[in-house]
């Protein structure tokens, strides 16, 4: 930011003099009747250091999947590997028995929207698209990401979906600026994802974490700009939006109660980045 510019907060003070304590910048939104995250959001200088150290192991436990992911290996053994580096570092997979999920990470193919469950009898194949999406206890604090992974020779429109999903994580990212708004990300990933052609599901979102898995605010990623909950220095949340090919609307595994599917069995992507928010701009502390 220049220095003549006006503050983020809002205030109208130049950049150098605001010095005008959190609370009350919060204060000065919350008056104009805007949506301003409660103090248990925010996370303190400690709080960060201990996430940061959670968010470094989620992210050496997808670069470990990287290594590892092949054509021909079931999903399962995609479990094992972030069972088996994550608890040999330290760390506890977030999401292995969480509200009776069966598993250490979700592993969603093709028209699997999310919270695909890893199965010995489910084999990566040439041209899927597969997202794998790591969660991570590591001394009690939280962190989490999901990466995109194209198996051999994808096919066009699978490579254009992927490739569009991360074009639109980075849009959201952009549009994030403290003291703006999580609808400023929301526009951003829907204007660019209809412009490809695509739609952003609506019914779920990102999440903040950190001190537990899922906290407020919800993420939503169709929202208009300028609305939604304010972005304050010390927030942390995921920018997660899944995009589909055709129709944003989905069914549930009856089943597994768990997996979630397109409706019109097109094709979807999914890339999740978790951020901070700080005074000078927005930090991806796992990706």
């Amino acid at each position: 930011m220049e220095r003549n510019e006006p503050c983020w907060c809002g205030s109208g003070k130049k950049y150098k003099k605001c010095h005008m304590p959190i609370d009350e910048k919060i204060q000065l939104h919350a008056d104009r009747g805007e949506i301003v995250p409660s103090r248990a959001i925010l996370k303190t200088p400690a709080q960060i250091e201990m996430i940061r150290k959670s968010a470094d192991l989620n992210t050496a436990v997808l670069d470990e999947v990287a290594k590892h992911i092949r054509i021909g290996m079931s999903t399962a053994e995609i479990d094992e590997i972030v069972y088996r580096f994550t608890t040999e570092h330290g760390g506890i997979p977030a999401p292995l028995n969480y509200q009776g999920f069966p598993k250490s990470v979700c592993t969603s193919l093709n028209n699997e929207i999310c919270h695909g469950i890893p199965d010995e009898n489910i084999m990566i194949q040439n041209g899927d698209i597969i997202n794998v999406d790591v969660s991570t206890i590591l001394n009690g604090y939280f962190s989490d990401a999901s990466r995109m992974f194209k198996m051999g020779n994808v096919s066009e429109r699978a490579e254009r979906l992927v490739r569009v999903t991360e074009e639109c994580v980075q849009r959201g990212l952009a549009a994030a600026k403290p003291w703006g708004h999580l609808g400023d990300i929301a526009d951003a990933i829907n204007t660019h994802a209809q412009a490809n052609g695509y739609s952003v599901v609506e019914e779920i979102g990102g999440h903040g974490i950190g001190l537990e898995f899922h906290e407020d605010p919800f993420v939503s990623y169709v929202t208009p700009k300028g609305s939604e909950m304010l972005l304050v220095p010390g927030m942390m949340f995921t920018i997660e939006p899944m995009i589909n090919e055709g129709s944003p609307d989905f069914f549930v595994d009856e089943d597994n109660d768990w997996t979630v599917y397109t409706i019109d069995d097109g094709l979807s992507a999914q890339i999740e980045y978790m951020v901070l928010v700080k005074e000078d701009g927005v930090e991806v502390l796992t990706k």
